[in-house]
């Protein structure tokens, strides 16, 4: 698998044929450095002035490591390998001075890479890109939609981080179209009013919340709630572009199958009849735990035939959905877990309909909150 930065581009629509195939990945191979080997001494991030957007907070809500491995985040990463990339890009308005940084989250620094750019807008942009070797060292050739989807949780955990900074209107892009950045996410300086209800979210979240955020350790039983089911449903159809994907819930008894939303969001609906969760179970790259777990938020679509910029487009756009669903999950008291490896996870056939055409792309594994006391039992 190539590196993204590599003259020549990713395959990527034969990378995501080889993900979704049976084929298991051969042995693990080194993972390189945890951190981009950016440029130039690293500093610490200042203190922010009152009308100054706060970068030292914004980056310890979104993506700063807490523990000395790098593996624990507020961003949950498959495997915990983390091979998401930051460069900021800070114009005026902000607790550093303008220019080009690299962010470092395991020390928590930045590292001067460029002057500033002629035209930058106020505040921060942050260009997301991925170190490819991370990954692939452990998950092999089915790396690739990994990559995208942690990128679409980094965009997510951004823009919740401003939210909670009372940041102006952010600009989040993830149109597919460059590998390098994969998404760029533009947070202005704050302006001087309340923090506006998110629309990917019930109401704005708390440090504590961004903070708390983690992938809850398998097992997790127990059905959600009717009510946190829907909400979790329609947080993340609000954040899933459109039509561009499609998203249900598979549930267990009294009566098993797929669950959507219905028109207006107010209320679920029967989409198939059924116990499906087995079947993901073995789609899952044989994560026997799911076919347990109280319900699995599902995000399909991305037909075989996609082109590269719908892939991209797609899989960022699953990841960053599912950052939101997880947040409004676990502020409902449930516990989740993103689950983003899928093998033969064609959902369209398996429902009757012509196959390549509708694949699971990313799912969130849901439950209660007895699970977290069963494993510490």
């Amino acid at each position: 698998m190539e590196h993204p930065r590599e003259d020549r581009p990713v395959d990527l629509a034969a990378a995501l044929a080889r993900a979704r195939s049976p084929e298991r990945p051969g042995p693990g191979t080194p993972a390189g450095t945890a951190v981009r080997p950016w440029p130039g001494p690293p500093r610490p991030i200042p203190e922010a002035g009152p009308a100054d957007l706060d970068l030292r907070t914004l980056l310890r809500l979104s993506l700063a490591a807490s523990d000395t491995s790098g593996r624990l985040r507020p961003t949950p990463s498959a495997g915990a390998l983390h091979p998401v990339d930051t460069e900021l890009v800070v114009g005026a308005g902000c607790s550093l001075p303008p220019g080009r940084y690299g962010y470092d989250p395991l020390r928590h620094r930045v590292h001067p890479v460029g002057p500033p750019v002629d035209g930058t807008p106020p505040g921060v942009t942050a260009a997301l890109s991925v170190t490819a070797q991370r990954t692939v060292s452990h998950y092999g050739h089915r790396a690739w939609p990994l990559l995208l989807l942690d990128t679409g949780h980094a965009a997510a955990a951004l823009l919740l981080a401003a939210r909670v900074l009372g940041a102006g209107e952010c600009d989040v892009r993830m149109d597919g179209r460059t590998e390098d950045p994969l998404a760029v996410v533009r947070v202005p300086p704050p302006d001087g009013r309340s923090p506006k209800r998110p629309a990917e979210t019930e109401d704005p979240p708390t440090p504590a919340d961004l903070l708390a955020r983690r992938s809850t350790p398998p097992p997790l039983p127990g059905p959600p709630p009717h009510d946190a089911l829907r909400a979790v449903l329609a947080t993340a159809e609000r954040a899933g572009d459109g039509g561009l994907l499609r998203w249900c819930a598979a549930v267990g008894p009294p009566r098993p199958g797929l669950m959507e939303l219905a028109p207006g969001g107010t209320a679920l609906r029967r989409h198939a009849s059924g116990e499906a969760r087995p079947t993901l179970a073995a789609w899952a790259a044989g994560q026997a735990w799911l076919a347990d777990a109280g319900a699995v938020l599902l995000a399909h679509g991305c037909p075989t035939d996609a082109d590269t910029a719908h892939i991209r487009r797609a899989h960022l756009r699953a990841g960053f959905a599912v950052h939101l669903a997880h947040v409004a999950a676990l502020r409902h008291g449930l516990a989740a877990r993103p689950v983003g490896s899928w093998q033969q996870a064609d959902l369209g056939a398996a429902l009757g309909a012509a196959p390549g055409r509708d694949w699971v792309v990313h799912a969130l594994a849901l439950g209660t909150r007895h699970a977290d006391e069963e494993n510490s039992t």
